[in-house]
């Protein structure tokens, strides 16, 4: 169970979308091999973690300089979209326990929204497959702020669309770049669980207020 003084008072709840609220982070693994094959590339071991926290664009300005790809950052963005959005529309489940998390918070006055690296697009396909948009208030991407994670920019700004104080947010995240976004943000951050980021748990622990491999845990340190 997340620690009561934890949760206590808070007024919103701010999720990362990919390997935080759906279980999604798979599907790149599988994109970044096929579409990097396309021009004569094997997928380097260290693109995941060098691109993690980027958003949409910064990741693809990252691919067309690293790979010298014969495209605009449009074309590129434009490519990955059609890659991965049939995924997420039928393949991308929420992790444990969210929606009954995402039915609280809306039944007990608490805002709530997403803080993504992805593209609005993929993000808008998604929340529509599962019938979550119902129990969002507001959705911001890391393409829409100056820095993506882990600078703070993309949580301050979804705080500020919800109009409450960033010591008053709640952050779910998966990585430590977004852990380290959420809390120099000056918000409390909780990690969650993840098979793609399951080798960096104990830097997920240090950097993290809190840990949770579903969010029943988090139910049970709210009032019932």
């Amino acid at each position: 169970m997340v620690k009561k003084e934890l949760t206590e008072g808070k007024k919103a709840v701010i999720f990362d979308l990919d390997g935080t609220l759906v279980d999604s982070m798979w599907i790149w693994g599988a994109i970044d091999m096929e579409f990097l094959g396309r021009y004569g590339y094997s997928c380097p071991a260290d693109l995941e973690k060098a691109v993690a926290g980027m958003s949409f664009s910064e990741t693809a300005g990252y691919f067309k300089e690293r790979f010298s790809l014969p495209l605009s950052l449009e074309e590129i963005k434009s490519c990955w979209i059609q890659m991965a959005i049939g995924k997420y529309r039928n393949e991308v489940p929420l992790k444990p326990g969210a929606l009954e998390f995402l039915k609280y918070c809306k039944q007990n006055g608490i805002l709530t929204g997403i803080a993504t690296s992805n593209s609005r697009e993929i993000v808008d396909a998604v929340i529509e497959a599962l019938g979550i948009g119902e129990y969002l208030e507001q959705v911001a991407t890391a393409c829409e702020v100056a820095a993506g994670k882990p600078e703070p920019d993309i949580y301050l700004e979804v705080a500020r669309r919800l109009q409450v104080q960033p010591e008053d947010c709640l952050v779910f995240e998966d990585i430590p770049e977004g852990i380290l976004a959420g809390k120099r943000a000056g918000m409390t951050v909780i990690a969650v669980a993840d098979g793609f980021s399951e080798d960096m748990e104990e830097e997920k622990r240090r950097l993290a207020d809190d840990f949770i491999y579903d969010y029943g845990a988090v139910l049970q340190s709210f009032p019932s």
